[in-house]
C-alpha cells in the first residue's frame, strides 16, 4: 500500500479536456483506416486484439458521460495521486465487457462516434469539482478526467506496439500528464530523496530513503524519455529491458528502480 503522506500536483482542467478529446479524435482517425486483417491482429494485452483494443478506447471515453449521467457521490474516496495503485489491484477486470461490445457487432466507428456525442452532451456544462462515482469510488471530474489521458496514452502505445509503422501520435498535454501522473505515483510509492528521476521535458521527482541532496547534482539520478518511462511504470517493458537498450540511464548506488516497477499493470 502506498504511504498515507501524497505527493500533489495542479493539472489545467481546461488542457486537459482538450487533451482528452484530442488523443481520442487522434485514435479514432488512425482506427477508421486499419484493415480487417490489422483490427484482427495479436496485442501485447492478453487475448485482446487491436479491434478489442479500439473497442476498449471507446469505454475510456464513454466513461466520462457514463459517471457525469449517474448520481454525485457524497465525498472523495479516490484521491488522483491514489488511482494508479487501484488501477494495478484492479488489473485485467472488462475484459468481459470490451469482449461484449466486439461481438454485439457494433462498427467501431460508430462506438466512437457514440462516445464523442455523449461526451459533447455531457461534459461542457459539468463542473470540474463535481464528482463522479470512478469503479474505485468518488473523484473529481478533473482528477478523473486526468485519469483519461493515462488510458489513452497507454493504450496508444499498445496500439502502435501492435501495428509497427502505425505511428499514432500522442498529444503533447495528454503525454505530459501521463508521464507526470506515474512520476508522482512513483514519488508516492516510496518517498524520499536520494533519487532525483528526470522524464524531460515533462517531469522530475525525488523518491527512495536516504541521504537527500540540496542543491546541485544529485548523487543518485534516473534519467529516461517519457514513453519508456510509461512503459517501465506500466509493465510494458523491465527495468532490466530498457537498461540494456540504453532507454535509461542511472547513476548512483541507489538508481536501481527494478524493485519499485511497474506502478501499475
Amino acid at each position: 500500500m502506498p504511504p498515507a503522506k501524497k505527493r500533489t500536483r495542479n493539472y489545467d482542467p481546461t488542457k486537459i479536456r482538450a487533451a482528452v478529446l484530442a488523443q481520442f479524435t487522434t485514435v479514432r482517425a488512425a482506427v477508421a483506416g486499419l484493415t480487417p486483417e490489422q483490427l484482427a491482429a495479436p496485442t501485447r494485452l492478453g487475448d485482446w486484439t487491436v479491434r478489442e483494443l479500439a473497442a476498449h478506447l471507446t469505454m475510456v471515453l464513454g466513461s466520462v458521460a457514463r459517471y457525469l449521467d449517474a448520481p454525485e457521490p457524497d465525498k472523495i474516496e479516490v484521491p488522483l495521486q491514489d488511482w494508479p495503485f487501484r488501477m494495478s489491484s484492479a488489473a485485467g477486470r472488462g475484459d468481459e465487457d470490451v469482449h461484449a461490445i466486439v461481438d454485439a457487432g457494433t462498427g467501431l466507428d460508430g462506438l466512437f462516434a457514440h462516445a464523442l456525442d455523449r461526451l459533447a452532451e455531457t461534459l461542457p456544462g459539468a463542473a470540474d469539482t463535481r464528482l463522479v462515482p470512478s469503479r474505485f469510488g468518488g473523484m473529481t471530474l478533473a482528477d478523473f478526467m486526468v485519469t483519461r489521458t493515462v488510458e489513452l496514452v497507454v493504450h496508444t502505445d499498445d496500439l502502435n506496439d501492435a501495428l509497427p509503422g502505425l505511428d499514432v501520435p500522442y498529444d503533447r498535454q495528454a503525454l505530459a500528464a501521463c508521464t507526470r501522473l506515474l512520476a508522482d505515483a512513483l514519488a508516492t510509492k516510496a518517498p524520499g530523496g536520494s533519487v532525483e528521476v528526470r522524464v524531460p521535458p515533462y517531469a522530475v521527482v525525488q523518491c527512495v530513503q536516504g541521504p537527500r541532496h540540496t542543491r546541485g547534482t544529485p548523487p543518485n539520478v534516473v534519467e529516461t524519455d517519457p514513453l519508456t518511462w510509461i512503459r517501465l511504470a506500466t509493465g510494458r517493458t523491465t527495468w532490466a529491458a530498457a537498461r540494456a537498450a540504453a532507454q535509461v540511464s542511472a547513476s548512483g548506488e541507489r538508481a536501481d528502480l527494478g524493485g519499485l516497477l511497474p506502478i501499475m499493470s
